[in-house]
Order: structure tokens, then C-alpha cells, then sequence
């Protein structure tokens, strides 16, 4: 049996107030080409379908596309749970009723314990089993038990499940959690604070194959067959290395075989470029993926008027600018004489960026006389 798992779609998501929307619906469009040529058993969604509890229209419209497409036309069945964003009743809205069609919402404990049973030649029956995004609060109401920890609450959980396991069957489950000493990014909003949604894999260790999500990075911990299959494309800068996309996973009746990744490329990157800004609007003006979406870190140790709007005109999606060249040295002796001089210097810099041209004697004993005149009035 092979069956495809992603997470961490994300739909609706803005970054630096921009709609990433269209780059969604592009990435989507890959994964439905993918299973028209490919086709697999099933497609499985570890969580975080949508980006907030409660999405905008255009992002439930782009997964009713989505899934009537993969579900109906390609008649490839999804199952599915709810993430830490994903409202887990309004996402599990009419489960029943869908399930008909292709599609498995699994929202919520009493589900959780029905697993979607599918069938293959090489692989026999397999369980998928899903566990919704739970806090230990709603574990601990909805089983009358004392867990505190989401490690707790998994390992009860896991255990609710293994007693219902079919020994003729694989087993396979899906879960939204962060899996201790795992490799996380800054686009994951935390579980918990101060460590308390570490989670131990060996609670996962009785099933053939756990898809996970949550954590943006593709990762496996403890076992191979324990896995992120991260998120389709980048959400934060600090993914910029990661490589994006969906795993295709193989069963057979004995259980795990194969992990392999599937690339999905965003039509706008995720960068970080640094140097002077001479030196980035020249590269910009021969850049192939101009386009992307940028952090730029100026290097200059000088200040410039207006640098965003330079830069704009070669990388028209830069959408944060730092400058650490204006803090370089600043801790070293020669750095903090400098800052405490800076004044005039300091205009002579804004003069320069503006007018395209030095301060001239008279100017410069001009200014200085008002910068003295000024210090004169505070002191007094």
C-alpha cells in the first residue's frame, strides 16, 4: 500500500501581511498533478489544515476545491485531522456525511477509536487511526483521568488505541504534536510553555507508520517509520534550507517499508540576503528569482535614506530589512566613541543619502552649531 502524508498546509496564511494564498493554491495544484500520475491509496492531512480556528471564505473555498478533486475525480480517499489552529468542531462539521465521498475528518475521541480501514494487495487491511490536536485539559474531561502533560495525555491515548488494534491488520496513526529534542522553526506557534508538550516517540513504537505534524521540518525521531513530513512550503525565514514538500510512504504485510520525499516548490521562495546595498541592487538587477520573498540584512555602516523603497525597485518582495552594519563594532571601544559622537556625523550621512552630495564647510559649521545650541538648552 502507498499513501501520501503531508501537514501543516496552513491555508489562509498571511506573512508580513502578505496573502500567501495563490502560492498555496499552486502548491496544491502539484500535489493533484502528482496523484493523477501517481496514484496512491490515500492521502493523509496530520493537521493544521487551515492557519486560524476560523478561516477566511477564500481559504475554505480553495479546500473544498481541493479535496472534491482529489476525492471525487481521482477518487483517492483523505483522512484527516484537526491542528493546534484548526478548529476542531467547525473543521469536523458534517464528518459523517463525508465520509461517503472519500473524505475522513477524524475531530474527535470517539472517532479517534474507529479507524478508516483500507485494503491493498501488498499490504492486507490498514488502520488508519487519528488523533485530534488535544490539550491534557480536554483529555483529562473527556476520560476522568489525572494526565497533566501532553506527554500524558499521548501516552494514554496510544494506549486507548493499541487496545483496539486488529492483529490482522497494519496499523497506521496520525497525530499533532511536537516529539521531544525534534528540530522546530519560528513559523510553529508553541504547544504549551516551558517544555510541557515534549512528547515521548516510544508512546508511538506499537504502530507501523505515525504521520506527524506540527513541526515544519521533514524529520523522523526514534524510528523511520516516526515522521514530520513537514509543511508544504515555507512559512518563516528560518526555513529558508528546508526542503518542502510531501512523503510517500509504503506498506506491506509485514509494515513499514519506505519513506521517501516528494518535493513541492512555492512559486516565491523564502530568503535572507545580506550585504551593502550597492552591492544587492546590482546583483538584484541580474537575480533569476527576484521574485521571492526576502529578508534583507544591510551590511552598510552608514545611514541610508529610504532603503526599502531602493531596494523594491530590483527585489519588488522584500518584506523585512534589517541593519546590523549599523550596529557592527558598536561594543568595541572604537564602536562606543563613535556612537557618542555621531551627531554631526550622522547628518553628514542623511545629507549625503538625500542631497547626493557632502555637507559643505559653512553647512557643516552651521549644523554644528544648532546640534551645540540644542545640548545647550538640555543641560540647561
Amino acid at each position: 500500500m502507498k499513501f501520501l502524508h503531508t501537514s501543516d498546509w496552513h491555508l489562509g496564511r498571511h506573512f508580513h501581511n502578505v496573502s500567501l494564498l495563490d502560492d498555496q493554491r499552486q502548491v496544491l495544484n502539484q500535489l493533484i498533478d502528482y496523484i493523477t500520475l501517481h496514484p496512491v491509496d490515500a492521502l493523509l492531512i496530520a493537521g493544521d489544515i487551515y492557519d486560524r480556528s476560523v478561516p477566511p471564505t477564500t481559504a475554505i473555498e480553495l479546500l473544498d476545491d481541493v479535496l472534491t478533486r482529489i476525492c471525487q475525480q481521482l477518487h483517492t480517499p483523505v483522512i484527516m485531522i484537526p491542528g493546534n489552529h484548526d478548529g476542531a468542531k467547525r473543521l469536523g462539521f458534517a464528518a459523517q456525511h463525508m465520509q461517503s465521498s472519500g473524505l475522513h475528518i477524524i475531530s474527535d475521541f470517539t472517532q479517534m477509536l474507529q479507524p478508516v480501514v483500507l485494503s491493498s494487495e501488498q499490504a492486507g487491511e490498514v488502520a488508519f487511526y487519528g488523533m485530534p490536536y488535544s490539550d491534557p485539559e480536554q483529555v483529562r474531561d473527556a476520560f476522568k483521568n489525572k494526565v497533566s502533560t501532553h506527554d500524558q495525555a499521548h501516552q494514554f491515548l496510544c494506549q486507548q488505541i493499541v487496545d483496539t488494534f486488529n492483529p490482522a491488520q497494519r496499523h497506521v496513526l496520525l497525530s499533532h504534536c511536537f516529539v521531544d529534542g525534534a528540530s522546530t522553526s519560528d513559523s510553529e506557534r508553541p504547544l504549551s510553555i516551558g517544555g510541557a508538550d515534549c512528547v515521548n516517540h516510544q508512546h508511538f513504537l506499537p504502530f507501523d507508520y505515525v504521520a506527524l505534524g506540527h513541526l515544519h521540518q521533514p524529520q523522523y525521531k526514534g524510528q523511520e517509520y516516526i515522521r514530520y513530513s513537514g509543511s508544504l512550503m515555507k512559512y518563516s525565514f528560518s526555513e529558508q534550507y528546508h526542503k518542502k514538500g510531501m512523503t510517500l510512504v509504503e506498506l506491506n504485510q509485514e509494515g513499514f517499508v519506505s519513506a521517501q520525499p516528494i518535493p513541492l516548490t512555492a512559486p516565491h521562495d523564502m530568503r535572507i540576503i545580506e550585504g551593502e546595498l550597492e552591492t544587492l541592487l546590482a546583483l538584484g538587477q541580474q537575480d533569476p528569482h527576484a521574485d521571492d520573498y526576502l529578508l534583507v540584512r544591510l551590511m552598510d555602516k552608514h545611514a541610508i535614506l529610504d532603503p526599502m523603497e531602493k531596494l523594491r525597485r530590483v527585489y519588488p518582495n522584500v518584506l523585512h530589512l534589517e541593519k546590523p552594519g549599523m550596529l557592527m563594532d558598536s561594543e568595541q571601544p572604537m564602536g562606543r566613541a563613535r556612537l557618542a559622537r555621531g551627531e554631526l556625523d550622522m547628518f553628514r550621512d542623511f545629507f549625503l543619502e538625500a542631497k547626493q552630495e557632502p555637507l559643505t564647510e559653512l553647512q557643516t559649521q552651521a549644523i554644528s552649531q544648532v546640534i551645540q545650541s540644542l545640548k545647550n538648552q538640555e543641560s540647561n
